[in-house]
């Protein structure tokens, strides 16, 4: 381990103490031009009200984890989950699944002169299957700038989680069908930007859903990795810029997004008045333009009483308990990779995984044999 010397720590503190300069906010920076930026006036900071309504509100977030993987391919476990609450209240409806599971196996193969990954998804409940993506959205090339990382080729293991993702707006389109009426409240965990080949098949397809029924898609992201057009990280600005404002909770008009990829109203918010953090928080641009100030006050209104549980005060319970029920945890893992690789001994296939398993795994060992 590298000891730092106290001089050299104080060095690194003050330097980035001195380029970090808040003087000059700016303005939220979009390299894309569809990006229509609000002015950063303190004026546009809004009070959110609580106002009484019986709009519901339904979370979806989904989680997966790598079981197994090699270069040529890798297997992982999928969640997606969906609660439903009336501001505090969870509200318990009928038949429909709120978590749905599934494995992945994603695979390399060779055609046309390019390396491609597929994936074939397998439910844990064959009711299941019908709530999945579709598998011929989930063939990328490998060389495909959606999925790649700068000049390399993409990842197998990242292109393999994105049918969690997929998976996440379908069962969002089932979810908001099934459950919920005109006026209630879709929020999914993150952005509502689309980033992957095919992605958009089932964006649009949980907005056309939401349209017909009288829905309000929105989403509401853990981190923001937006700036200003002066360096300074654009949640950082916001809450400086929110000093002194005479609301205690708050929303604040940042972008307005008009592309095909991206169709929504940027938002930060503040859902509490001891919040630590404020949220980016977007709605459907379509759906935003048929809204009253009443309607958007409702809504916020009912995020912010989700928002009250001490253990993270500020961000929406229905999130938290999203993530909680998604999620994969460690020791779910281990038991998934002992059924995975005794399966794989049962068929005598071990030495032909092997050979290719053994081309990624050596770092791990390494790193036991150093601690």
């Amino acid at each position: 381990m590298i000891i730092m010397s106290a001089e050299i720590v104080r060095k690194v503190v003050e330097n980035l103490d001195e380029k970090m300069e808040e003087q000059n906010l700016g303005n939220p920076f979009f390299a894309d031009t569809r990006y229509k930026t609000y002015p950063f006036l303190k004026g546009n900071f809004k009070p959110i009200k609580q106002t009484e309504t019986s709009r519901k509100i339904a979370f979806v977030d989904g989680g997966n984890q790598e079981v197994l993987a090699a270069p040529n391919f890798s297997v992982q476990i999928n969640r997606v989950y969906h609660n439903i609450f009336e501001a505090k209240k969870r509200v318990l409806k009928g038949s429909f699944p709120n978590r749905l599971e599934f494995f992945s196996a994603t695979r390399s193969s060779f055609r046309n002169g390019e390396i491609f990954y597929d994936t074939t998804l397998f439910p844990l409940k064959d009711e299941f299957m019908e709530l999945l993506p579709d598998k011929v959205d989930l063939s990328f090339n490998s060389l495909d700038r959606t999925v790649t990382i700068g000049t390399m080729r993409a990842d197998i293991s990242g292109v393999a989680s994105i049918a969690r993702r997929f998976a996440e707006w379908k069962y969002a389109s089932h979810v908001l069908r099934k459950e919920l009426e005109s006026g209630d409240i879709m929020v999914l965990d993150g952005s509502l930007q689309t980033s992957f080949t095919n992605e958009a098949n089932y964006s649009n397809e949980l907005y056309e859903v939401a349209k017909s029924k009288g829905v309000i898609v929105t989403g509401i992201s853990k981190t923001c990795r937006l700036f200003t057009d002066t360096g300074l990280s654009l949640l950082g600005a916001v809450r400086k810029l929110a000093d002194g404002t005479p609301h205690s909770s708050w929303y604040f008009p940042v972008a307005e997004a008009t592309s095909s990829d991206h169709n929504a109203i940027i938002y930060i918010i503040k859902l509490h008045p001891k919040a630590e953090f404020v949220f980016r928080f977007e709605i459907y641009r379509e759906q935003f333009l048929g809204l009253s100030e009443d309607d958007l006050d409702e809504i916020l209104g009912q995020l912010a009483q989700n928002s009250q549980d001490v253990g993270f005060l500020g961000y929406p319970y229905g999130l938290v308990d999203a993530d909680r029920f998604a999620r994969v945890r460690d020791d779910e893992l281990n038991g998934y990779q002992i059924l995975l690789l005794s399966e794989i001994s049962k068929q005598g296939k071990w030495p032909k995984f092997a050979r290719h398993i053994h081309a990624v795994d050596a770092h791990a060992t390494l790193n036991m044999l150093v601690g």
